[in-house]
């Protein structure tokens, strides 16, 4: 029975809507707690220690957080295979030839197949810069995640980086919870005004709340 949804166009359309809304969540709590590096670095580090306290004593200190890394991945992983697979059964489907020359994919959907490179380009660096400090710059301090977003911020490449995937971020969100929700059958003719304007807003509040947080160390606020 699962195999057999998810062979279909309609299941994998299904697994990158539940995925893209899992995901989606994570970003909005994300993007809330990246704003408290505007407190400084005593309220954004005990929220960084925080997360690690998740459920305890019932589960062990770290747990929490890393059933919430492993959903992550699982989401994304599904995600970009079903993504994957529906490009390809899609061209697969079309014509060999066209009788004039013209361009095979919508602006919505190049923009959405790059925008999901970057982003997982993306994922794989700011893994390594500011969990395990592998890439990180100016020393990585196990423990002091405002210190290392500051090292990080403090560099030009770092910010050219991070405000590129977030630009990518905003247009996967602002498409994406449309498709999403075409998909969930959320969609109809009354309510397309309304979420089309809902992924606009969603998408621009992400991206500004993302973006914040390298401004605000470029321009001296965060320090």
């Amino acid at each position: 029975m699962a195999r057999t949804i998810w062979d279909s166009s309609v299941g994998k359309k299904t697994v990158m809507a539940v995925s893209g809304v899992i995901m989606l969540l994570y970003l909005v709590v994300h993007a809330f707690g990246n704003l408290k590096i505007f407190f400084g670095p005593g309220d954004f580090n005990h929220y960084a220690h925080w997360l690690r306290t998740l459920g305890e004593p019932f589960v062990h200190y770290g747990w929490t957080l890393w059933l919430i890394r492993v959903v992550l991945i699982v989401a994304v992983v599904a995600h970009a295979v079903s993504a994957y697979q529906l490009s390809r059964r899609d061209i697969r489907a079309r014509p060999s030839r066209y009788a004039h020359s013209r361009r095979r994919a919508s602006y919505a959907t190049r923009t959405m197949r790059w925008g999901g490179i970057i982003l997982a380009l993306f994922i794989v660096w700011h893994i390594l810069d500011l969990t395990t400090g592998h890439v990180h710059t100016g020393g990585f301090q196990e423990g002091h995640p405002y210190e290392n977003v500051v090292d990080t911020f403090s560099t030009w490449y770092g910010n050219v980086i991070y405000i590129v995937a977030m630009l990518a971020v905003g247009l996967h969100v602002r498409h994406g919870f449309w498709s999403a929700a075409q998909t969930l059958g959320v969609g109809s003719r009354t309510r397309d005004r309304a979420l089309k304007a809902s992924a606009d807003v969603l998408a621009l509040l992400l991206t500004a709340g993302f973006i914040a947080v390298p401004v605000g160390v470029m321009t001296g606020v965060v320090s």
